[in-house]
């Protein structure tokens, strides 16, 4: 495994002598990178979904799915501050992102205030222009609770002479047990756990990173994780002497190790994509005996699993003269949110499923995109395909 890292650092070296270095930006990025003193941007999206059940008839779900405005401060060259303010389905106001950043050189910036965890592609690129597909991936959702986001500080750069950015920061992890019931559980791991930094606490800090190969015009490649245990509001002001205290606490809390591997590609009207989780989580036994329901157990996974690969093609770019472009594109996931179980639970099989989604997404100028696609999606309960259609706009400014 050393000499596996040590070659690809030496070729990645080689490549990035001459190599020039991906567009892929999102807008906070852009905001840090303005010369201006102050900087606005932003993005939004309305989604149409409708279930195509040939048994049953569905109504249709029209939604203002987000509007988000983002303000980026210079305070001189070095000292910089970037906010996302977002409401969610027309009703709900959060904060999404707010951090100060100071230059120390060209290769290294501190960060910290309330920060993206840089997992994957789409927790940090998820303005509607970035991605295919009217909904984002599904396993940003189950698996990496998209859009994650916690307090925390930490530093990001450049490694130049290899072409690689990277992003280490100590976070406050997300709530499992909030004093009077568990957070977590099968049917979507640990996102009912996002603090969101409103009102959140902290009994211990955890760790994430990413590092990203950019040597490639058009190639971008990421190694991301995540590692800590989840927070327990019994922690607090717990008498450290009293063991059977100390017990129920430990009880509420598991260990998470979450890895990540993404990929993205586009050369002339080519896209690819690709992107693999997995995620392990220990004492999960005690903690769905604690977390349970009267008499029945919690059921979060010991571990999870879920990845996606996507191709899609400009074919407007055979047309030298268009400047819109439209994009058929095709992308297959699947996911195992029981891929392992602790001894007293039996594998749900709703929890493991695939989804096959196709469709165009038509860019009428550069931030703006009108998207239509059909998501066929199957768990191993079901032995038929539940069918749905998806259409929406988005923009990015």
């Amino acid at each position: 495994m050393k000499q596996f890292f040590t070659l690809f650092f030496v070729i990645a070296s080689i490549i990035g002598i001459n190599a020039q270095e991906n567009d892929y930006k999102n807008v906070a990025q852009k905001l840090l990178t303005s010369d201006s003193k102050l900087t606005i941007g932003g993005y939004g999206e309305v989604h149409y979904n409708q279930v195509l059940n040939k048994q049953t008839r569905d109504n249709a779900v029209l939604d203002a799915h987000r509007m988000v405005l983002f303000f980026g401060y210079n305070f001189s060259k070095k000292t910089q501050f970037v906010t996302e303010i977002e409401m969610e389905y027309a009703n709900e106001i959060w904060v999404e992102q707010m951090f100060m950043q100071h230059k120390l050189n060209d290769y290294v910036n501190l960060k910290a205030g309330m920060l993206l965890i840089p997992m994957g592609i789409i927790n940090e690129y998820h303005e509607p222009t970035t991605f295919n597909g009217v909904e984002r991936p599904v396993i940003d959702n189950k698996i990496a609770p998209s859009t994650w986001r916690e307090v925390g500080a930490g530093i990001s750069g450049n490694i130049l002479p290899v072409s690689l950015k990277y992003q280490l920061y100590l976070v406050n992890g997300p709530s499992g047990y909030d004093g009077s019931k568990g957070l977590f559980k099968g049917t979507d791991g640990i996102r009912g756990g996002r603090q969101k930094a409103s009102k959140s606490y902290m009994s211990s800090p955890n760790f994430t990173g990413k590092i990203e190969y950019v040597g490639i015009k058009g190639l971008n490649i990421g190694l991301s994780g995540y590692f800590g245990n989840s927070q327990s509001k019994l922690y607090d002001k717990l008498d450290e002497t009293n063991t059977a205290l100390k017990a129920k606490a430990d009880s509420s809390v598991i260990g998470i190790s979450m890895l990540g591997a993404d990929a993205r590609y586009i050369n002339k009207g080519l896209e690819l994509r690709g992107q693999l989780y997995y995620t392990a989580l220990s004492n999960t036994e005690k903690y769905n005996t604690f977390t349970r329901t009267g008499t029945k157990r919690n059921d979060l996974g010991s571990s999870m699993i879920g990845y996606y690969v996507e191709a899609g093609y400009n074919v407007l770019r055979l047309f030298e003269q268009s400047k819109m472009e439209l994009v058929p594109f095709v992308r297959y996931q699947d996911y195992n949110l029981h891929n392992s179980v602790d001894a007293n639970l039996a594998v749900n099989n709703a929890y493991i499923a695939n989804i096959i989604t196709t469709g165009l997404t038509l860019k009428l100028a550069k931030g703006a995109v009108v998207k239509a696609d059909m998501d066929f999606a199957k768990s191993n309960a079901l032995t038929t395909r539940i069918v749905t259609f998806n259409a929406g706009i988005g923009v990015t400014f």
